[in-house]
């Protein structure tokens, strides 16, 4: 049982104004495995200060100096790699596997990448007589999701760090284990009294408080696209920066060519990944409709052979995080076979021999109509959409065709047209092909998906004001 019930605020560990606490529950066997205390305004407002107090004196150490502290911090979270892949593994549910394989190192990989760009990133310029500079924002707030708790922390943490910004970090008190071990790794790295400060707490209470807070300069938040609204309401009165990564239905056009196959195959595949629990998942895939059959039959076997159980074990794919989203996922499979799309694979309820856990079978739809609900909206499960189209163009429309614009996928041999749909994809990023990830492409979205880039050098950016001074250099002589 982890019982995590103070706060992290200046340097110290410290028990919450008012004492309220949660549980937070296993998804795999829907018992009690911890409790969180639940902050409030005035936790919120004590971390906040201690984050003012200390931004002046660490918004001016230097480049060497923060890439010492950085790299004391990647060699104290290796330390506490073990503790943080298991926390991952029982607070949301992610196979041992995959929490050692991705959830894990992904954190480690945005600290490395910092490091790396903060090596040579340039602070100021020159433009004839006028200096340009690129100084840290100030006081930022971190609103952060449990889909992919490790990563969305560090994304937003190491660009901060590097560009002497301080912080709160409110992490998801649906999964806050790993964010609890992510502030004592930083508190062991020695990291400044005020320069990190966290708060657990609920969105509606501590995620207000930081999205309105006067004294916050920036919020960077990362969840649905209806949250995400609500922080850009109540961070407007005080005009800060408003960063957000939400919501996708992200379009993955199927091709008709030798690789028609191991592309269906790779996207069906890509979706289960997480128990279908990524914004950027390819969740609408579109296939010729001339081959909607044989899509069908490999859809078919792609799902079922993605074995579903115990993330302790040697499942691929554990329960998706909360009886709240097992409820919605349930919805929205049978809104699916309500309005008609072809039930190809998995459907309601539990998988068979697991009626302990918040398990979704992986679930298959063909002949999808793009104004299916099940294509509109963002299921956040395992759940594959598969729609036809006749030509091109027409995938092109109907990939293009929907208020999000996170990412999109293509499959397909012929690069040169690859390169032409994605030319013409409104998304934030393209995949070509099953590309891995990249730590240095900027992520983020278009449209109702947020604004703003995070990951590598882009993410510097989202913590820096630009200041101009004019007359900085003296005119030269003229000869």
């Amino acid at each position: 049982m982890r019982d995590y019930l103070k706060f992290y605020i200046d340097g110290k560990w410290v028990d919450p104004v008012q004492h309220r606490t949660l549980d937070v529950i296993n998804p795999a066997n829907e018992e009690v495995a911890g409790h969180i205390s639940l902050g409030a305004q005035a936790d919120v407002d004590a971390a906040v200060a201690a984050a003012k107090k200390a931004f002046p004196s660490w918004s001016r150490t230097s480049r060497e100096e923060r890439i010492e502290l950085l790299q004391a911090i990647l060699a104290e979270y290796q330390k506490r790699f073990g503790d943080i892949a298991a926390a991952v593994t029982e607070e949301m549910g992610a196979p041992a596997s995959l929490a050692q394989r991705a959830q894990a190192p992904i954190g480690m990989g945005h600290f490395a990448t910092a490091i790396e760009v903060l090596k040579t990133f340039s602070f100021d310029q020159d433009r004839g007589t006028t200096h340009i500079v690129k100084e840290p924002i100030g006081v930022c707030g971190f609103i952060t999701p449990w889909n992919w708790p490790l990563n969305q922390i560090a994304c937003k943490v190491a660009p901060a760090l590097a560009t002497g910004c301080t912080m709160v970090l409110k992490p998801s008190e649906i999964a806050p284990f790993s964010g609890y071990i992510f502030a004592e790794v930083l508190d062991a790295a020695g990291v400044p009294a005020g320069v990190f400060n966290l708060v657990n707490g609920d969105g509606p209470t501590v995620g207000a408080a930081i999205a309105s807070h006067p004294d916050v300069d920036m919020v960077s938040f990362t969840g649905s696209t209806r949250a995400g609204i609500e922080v850009a309401r109540a961070a407007a009165p005080t005009v800060k920066r408003v960063h957000q990564e939400l919501g996708g239905k992200s379009p993955n056009i199927i091709l008709d060519d030798e690789i028609f196959a191991k592309s269906v195959s790779g996207g069906v595949k890509h979706v289960m990944n997480n128990s279908g629990q990524s914004c950027n998942a390819p969740t609408r895939m579109l296939v010729p409709a001339k081959r909607m059959p044989e899509a069908i039959e490999v859809a078919r076997a792609a799902a079922e052979g993605t074995i579903v159980g115990d993330p302790a074990g040697n499942a691929t794919i554990g329960p998706v995080v909360s009886e709240l989203q097992w409820n919605k996922i349930q919805s929205l499979i049978k809104k699916g076979i309500e309005e008609g799309a072809t039930l190809v694979a998995g459907g309601p309820g539990k998988p068979e021999g697991l009626e302990k856990g918040y398990y979704v079978k992986p679930t298959v739809f063909a002949n999808v109509t793009n104004d299916m609900t099940i294509a509109r909206e963002e299921i956040f499960g395992p759940v594959v959409t598969i729609l036809g189209y006749d030509s091109v163009d027409q995938a092109i429309e109907i990939g293009n065709d929907t208020e999000y614009g996170l990412a999109a996928y293509i499959g397909g041999s012929d690069l040169a047209k690859v390169r032409e749909i994605a030319s013409r994809l409104r998304a934030g990023q393209v995949s070509i092909n099953g590309a891995g990830g990249d730590l240095m492409a900027p992520f983020g979205g278009y449209k109702m998906s947020g604004n703003g880039r995070e990951w590598g050098d882009f993410a510097f950016h989202e913590f820096l004001e630009v200041k101009a001074v004019l007359g900085f250099s003296p005119k030269q002589a003229a000869e």
